[in-house]
């Protein structure tokens, strides 16, 4: 608890025992003062140091009460290590309790706040700082408020909210803004002057030393260092030489006390001396003044100030600004001054002034003063007029009033003739009229972009000569007819509602109109400048003739059309997502002209026809020619295609990759995912070769080279069922960075169940980037295996919070499901619970996100489960019901988001260009990002909905998939593909084939519910007897058999640094946390009816299940063989000893166990599959945080293999970002260092019951349960099973050994 210091009795304090120390503070305010020990790591409140019950007791009393940790001075910023030592005090308040209260019991003048380890401001006395905090925790979307007062005694709110009591401060921020010391001093070169005790100063520009000892005030020798140098002083330890620049120049010699001293004045001048302009930056220091030494440096021209708290009228406020008689250039951006300061329009030498974001309504007259002025910016104010004085400033040559609320262009622009563009992006206005920009012959560029433009006027038919850039994007434009702009070379007109478009083709150079609804474009004459034309998404049927005719036309994009053709006679070409089913052949002669590089021909319908037509375009470099029709490509075709660097043949359906590919030696990137291609193709020679993707195809084995190429980086062979990696396979593959192959299959257990309802497929890819920032979460079986969590993280160029919250969200949703039922609660407490505990990793970084919850529906009784969706930012998720996508989430961006973008707007944030909040994010809600509040929140959006048999599919991606993919063009593409995993990977090409060349990922959730699903007793799923195994099982509409990705959705990558001995080292056994008896004994007792989550296990039951026993023993040989084995296992040593596991014996498709002591004669005769099978046991890590689904396979692909290999394929993932799961499961034999050399298998039951194995019958109960037993057992029909049923239909079954 810590030292307690008490107030006086008052509604504010919690009730005290007798023998508490009793001292007096006015206000009536409790203070709790101790020494906490602090993470050093984040240098937040340990959470064992949080103040005691009898607190507590007192702020439950009331909502309104809470406590405010205030922070002691030589703690400096929640960025930096605190002091161990620092005092901390807990003061407890109510939301009325102002700041001047605290400070009176506190003995302090002023309290300081700091909001996310950045800035830091003086409270006003009035300013209530409970009351700031709840606002806070408000604001981010908290709505209880018992909640609200809970979160605010959470120590580790500090690093997004932080109180002190004496403003802190960075020791390298005061070198920056001043040093200062008194120390020996000399001045001159020679030795003719002596050393002598002088204050010295070094601010600004300048070194200042005083005249006389000690003085502080007076005259002063002031020594400008711009151009100047300072030196190490070799005769005299630790001092340092300052000299000025110019023929005349001065020296001063400084000697310092200690060597860090002299290296802190050294490395700070070092910057000064090195400045040509005379420019000081005070920038986002929490500056109330400019330094008082500061106005020594008469030369500074130029002084940064941004991001500060400067006050008007102080000693060193802005009212003095205009001592310094030289200054040019003030930013002051970023102040919330409020009003503009008048003083600043004397200074007549400004001829650049920046006064953004300051909450200014109106500029003075005064302002016409500045006739100098050349650039002046007052974007992200709430300006609505300009003054007519303003139109004195004829030197203005930049004006800035983007994000204020105009609502027309201000007619000084027609008086300002030295402006050349009209920069009004985020403003109000609705009508473009363009008479009022012909009257402006001095405006060449227009930047409307984010207005409310729904139409445009114009009052007569007199053309524009003048302007050549125009930026209309983020409108509302139904019709643009820009015909009149006759010297228009650019026009930005993305994400309107264009439905046609008119422009004058004299000296049009690029156009950019891109998610429109364009069906025709006009432009005439024909653009004979034109370089590029963007018009992918909109709903043209044929490329313009103007567009064909335009002979400089390089760039052509017009993917996601209805074309049904295209023109091949550029350099780029992106014709994906149309309606191709031919490509336009080449001339005679034309081959060695075509300049053709990149072809994105994705997702139309070519078939092999198009192939020879590639012939004639031997420069292509890059070639997508994912999802088509082809069957077959041609050697003699691709053996001309020598200079191919990236290649894309996904999704077709191809069974061989020729063996010319050996020819293209540039090529470096191979995507051939979902064909059937069953003979690897030789690129393992190429030696440029970096990423191969062949996944979900038929390979059965890889032919491989003596030396692999060093630059191979990626290697993708998931899917592929039927290849056998030997051990000296994965040996050689060990270098590489990424190494993707499928994990060996297990059979579900009882703890697994809900597997039969859902399984999920991954897919991410880096594109060109060298990092991945995308990370997924997937728990196939949560909260004790009663539901499903997935999610995806999206941090756009940071990959630490992805991580982050991969490895927290779903143990805080564990923890928020546990305190509240209702779904927007606890999904609402879950994204905000993960902010704050992004701690100082969320200041600064930030991160999209969303997660998707599948639980049992308690609140709809016609529905099994329901959905609950939750997310911030990019991230999305969609649903197929019915073949028809159900979006689930809400796109938090500037460019989709309307009423967001407004928001953003009205509080005034700087909207870049590239629609960036501050030129950081194009989010306006995500986690992290704390620094950007309150343009950032974290509240998600949440949506719950009760799944039904018609839900086909999840899907969850990233902004660049959904940027790229259409919601029903992503359903309708993998709805009928039976792997989630090539599903998955189907999605990712084709965004990467429509453009995308940032990180995608893609995750495909199948779903399979509905009573169909069912893998319970009552719903017709006949088990086994109480003695024995049953002969026939009877399932409704079995699911169709899927590759083992698809299972698990999870593939095994091995890292350079595992090698394959390290990787046998993995396997293992593990045991179960629940057993079945074992024993003549259990086919006299009734055992339990198995539920599934659609019908759930009563919660009283009769019986207890007790551990059982069984023994393993290896079939292995002293040097580590199997008895049929050729080589032995590396990396295993073994010398013939048993190993016993523990094992749960639950859902077990074979069911003849030969030699086993539990069968007797009345066990019914297992049927001649079964005995082909054999019997194997599902062994499955409880913990994992990625538990991939897991279904029944046969034996030949659950036992041990021959080969050594077998053992490899039990390893970590270890990719560039996504999944990280813990070893999901171990190999259930386990290869120990003493294994008996016994030739009895790999399973044998013990012999003998041991007491505990046994279920304890009560005495009276016995014979009822004899009775009830031979009933079930005369009362059980035997169907003779069909051959159909014995060869298709897979088997469940829930029975203890």
């Amino acid at each position: 608890m810590g030292e307690v210091e008490p107030g006086p009795a008052g509604p504010l304090e919690p009730p005290e025992p007798p023998e508490a120390p009793a001292s007096r503070r006015p206000g009536g305010i409790r203070v709790l003062k101790r020494n906490m020990k602090r993470n050093g790591s984040r240098t937040c409140l340990n959470r064992r140091s949080r103040f005691g019950s009898r607190e507590r007791d007192w702020l439950r009393e009331d909502v309104k009460r809470g406590c405010v940790y205030l922070y002691g001075a030589d703690t400096t910023t929640a960025s930096t290590t605190a002091s161990a030592s620092s005092d901390l005090h807990l003061v407890l308040c109510t939301v009325e309790t102002p700041a001047s209260e605290i400070c009176a019991g506190e003995g302090r003048e002023s309290l300081y706040l700091q909001l996310h380890g950045d800035l830091v401001r003086r409270l006003e006395p009035t300013e209530r700082p409970l009351q700031i905090v709840y606002d806070y925790l408000a604001r981010l979307g908290f709505d209880d408020p018992a909640r609200i007062q809970e979160e605010a005694t959470d120590p580790d709110l500090g690093c997004m909210l932080r109180f002190y009591g004496e403003k802190p401060c960075q020791m390298d921020h005061l070198d920056r803004i001043l040093l200062s010391g008194i120390y020996n001093v000399r001045k001159g070169k020679t030795q003719l002057h002596k050393w002598a005790e002088r204050l010295v100063v070094l601010c600004g520009t300048c070194l200042i030393v005083s005249s006389v000892k000690d003085c502080q005030t007076g005259k002063m020798h002031i020594l400008p260092l711009v151009g100047g140098k300072v030196e190490e002083v070799k005769r005299r330890q630790h001092s340092l030489a300052f000299s000025s620049a110019g023929a005349q120049a001065q020296t001063y010699h400084v000697s310092f006390e200690t060597l860090a001293e002299c290296q802190r004045w050294q490395r700070q001048a070092s910057k000064v001396v090195s400045q040509r302009i005379s420019t000081v930056d005070l920038s986002c220091y929490s500056l109330e003044e400019v330094p008082e030494h500061l106005f020594y440096s008469q030369d500074i021209t130029y002084l940064n100030l941004r991001h500060n708290f400067m006050q008007l009228e102080r000693p060193g406020g802005l009212d003095t600004l205009y001592r310094f008689s030289q200054l040019k250039g003030l930013n002051l951006s970023h102040n919330k001054l409020g009003l503009f300061p008048v003083l600043l329009c004397e200074i007549s030498t400004l001829t650049e002034l920046n006064l953004s974001c300051n909450g200014f309504h109106d500029l003075p007259s005064q302002i016409g003063n500045l006739l100098n002025l050349q650039t002046l910016c007052v974007d992200g104010n709430f300006l609505t007029t300009l003054p007519e004085e303003l139109g004195n400033l004829q030197q203005l040559s930049s004006l800035g009033i983007s994000f204020n609320n105009f609502s027309h262009i201000p007619e000084v622009y027609e008086k300002l003739t030295m402006l050349d563009k009209v920069v009004m992006a985020g403003n109000h206005l609705e009508v473009l009229n363009l008479g009022v920009l012909n009257r402006m012959s001095h405006i060449k560029h227009v930047d409307l972009r984010m207005n409310h433009l729904k139409t445009v006027v114009t009052e007569n038919l007199e053309g524009n000569k003048y302007i050549t850039h125009m930026d209309l994007r983020d409108n509302q434009l139904a019709d643009l007819d820009l015909n009149s702009l006759c010297s228009l070379e650019q026009l930005h007109c993305e994400r309107n509602q264009l439905r046609e478009l008119t422009l004058s083709g004299f000296s049009l150079r690029t156009l950019y109109a891109s998610s429109n609804r364009l069906t025709a474009v006009n432009v005439y004459p024909v653009p004979s400048q034109l370089t590029s034309l963007e018009l992918s998404r909109n709903l043209l049927e044929c490329v313009p003739d103007w567009a064909c005719e335009a002979k400089k036309m390089e760039i052509l994009d017009v993917s996601c059309n209805l074309l049904t053709e295209v023109p091949m006679s550029l350099r780029y070409l992106n014709a994906s997502a149309n309606s191709l089913e031919s490509l336009p052949s080449a001339g005679t002669g034309e081959e060695s002209l075509s300049a053709l590089q990149l072809l994105y021909l994705t997702n139309n319908l070519l078939t092999d026809q198009c192939v020879p037509v590639l012939v004639g375009h031997p420069h292509l470099r890059i070639l997508h020619l994912a999802n088509n029709q082809l069957q077959t490509f041609p050697a003699s075709k691709l053996n001309k295609l020598e200079q191919l660097e990236e290649l894309n043949l996904s999704g077709n359906k191809l069974k061989t990759i020729p063996t010319t590919i050996a020819n293209c030696r540039r090529l470096h990137t191979l995507v051939a995912h979902s064909n059937n291609i069953s003979i690897f193709p030789e690129i393992l020679q190429l030696p440029q070769i970096q990423f191969v993707d062949l996944s979900c195809n038929d390979l059965t084995e890889i032919l491989i080279p003596e030396a692999l190429p060093a630059t191979l980086q990626d290697l993708d062979l998931t899917g592929n069922t039927n290849l056998v990696l030997e051990h000296k396979t994965l040996d050689t593959f060990s270098h590489i960075t990424t190494l993707k192959i499928d994990q060996k299959p297990l059979p579900t257990t009882d703890s697994t169940v809900t597997s039969t309802f859902w399984s999920h497929g991954l897919a991410e890819m880096a594109g060109q980037r060298n990092k991945l920032c995308v990370s997924a979460l997937a728990v196939d079986n949560f909260a004790e295996g009663v539901g499903a969590v997935y999610g995806m993280f999206d941090g756009d160029r940071n990959e630490e919070l992805p991580r982050l919250l991969q490895c927290t969200m779903a143990d805080v949703l564990l923890e928020e499901v546990q305190q509240s039922t209702n779904d927007t609660v606890f999904m609402a407490n879950t994204f905000l619970v993960s902010h704050r505990k992004l701690g100082m990793a969320g200041q600064k970084l930030g991160s999209s996100a969303l997660l998707c919850y599948i639980r049992p529906d308690t609140a709809d009784p016609t529905s099994s489960f329901s959905l609950t969706v939750a997310n911030v930012g990019t991230c999305q998720a969609v649903l197929c019901r019915g073949g028809k996508p159900v979006p689930l989430s809400k796109v938090f961006s500037l460019e989709q988001d309307p009423e967001e973008a407004q928001r953003v707007k009205d509080q005034k944030a700087i909207i870049t260009e590239d629609n960036k909040v501050n030129g950081v994010t194009c989010c306006t809600r995500m986690l992290g990002c704390t620094y950007l509040y309150p343009w950032i929140l974290p509240k998600p959006h949440i949506s719950a909905t009760p799944l039904t048999i018609q839900d086909e599919l999840l899907i969850l991606g990233n902004k660049a998939l959904w940027e790229h993919l259409s919601y029903t063009e992503a359903v309708n593409a993998v709805r009928h593909v039976q792997d989630p995993l090539a599903a998955a990977k189907k999605l990712c090409t084709l965004a990467q084939s429509y453009g995308c060349q940032d990180n995608v990922g893609a995750m495909v959730v199948y779903l399979n519910i509905g009573e169909e699903g069912c893998t319970c007793e009552m719903n017709g799923l006949t088990l086994p007897g109480p003695v024995g195994f049953a002969s026939t099982t009877i399932i409704k509409d079995p699911p169709k058999p899927t590759t083992p990705s698809s299972s698990s959705g999870i593939a095994s990558e091995f890292g350079s640094e595992m090698s394959t001995s390290e990787v046998s080292s993995e396997v293992g056994s593990t045991a179960s946390d629940e057993h079945n008896t074992v024993g003549l004994d259990a086919g006299l007792l009734p055992r339990p009816e198995r539920r599934c989550s659609l019908h759930p296990t009563p919660t009283s039951g009769v019986f207890q299940r007790q551990p059982s026993c069984a023994t393993f023993s290896s079939n292995q040989s002293d040097n580590g063989l199997d008895s049929d084995d050729d080589q032995p296992v590396e990396g295993v040593i073994t010398n013939g000893s048993k190993v016993e596991v523990e094992v749960d014996i639950h859902c077990c498709r074979g069911r003849d166990l030969e030699n086993s002591p539990t069968l007797t004669e009345n066990s019914p005769t297992p049927c001649p599959e079964e005995h082909a099978r054999g019997s194997f046991f599902g062994i499955r890590r409880q913990n994992s945080v990625n538990s991939g689904i897991l279904l029944p396979v046969s034996k030949d692909k659950m036992e041990l293999q021959k080969s050594p290999s077998t053992s490899c394929l039990y390893g970590k993932k270890l990719s560039n970002g996504s999944i990280v799961p813990l070893e999901d499961s171990l190999n259930l034999i386990e290869v120990a260092t003493e294994a008996p050399k016994k030739k009895t298998g790999y399973f044998a039951a013990p012999t003998q019951l041991e007491p505990e194995d046994q279920f304890v019958v009560p005495r009276d109960l016995e014979e009822e349960v004899k009775e009830q037993m031979k009933q079930h057992q005369e009362g059980r029909p035997e169907p003779e099973p069909s051959e159909e049923d014995r060869t298709e239909l897979p088997e469940e079954f829930d029975t203890a050994l």
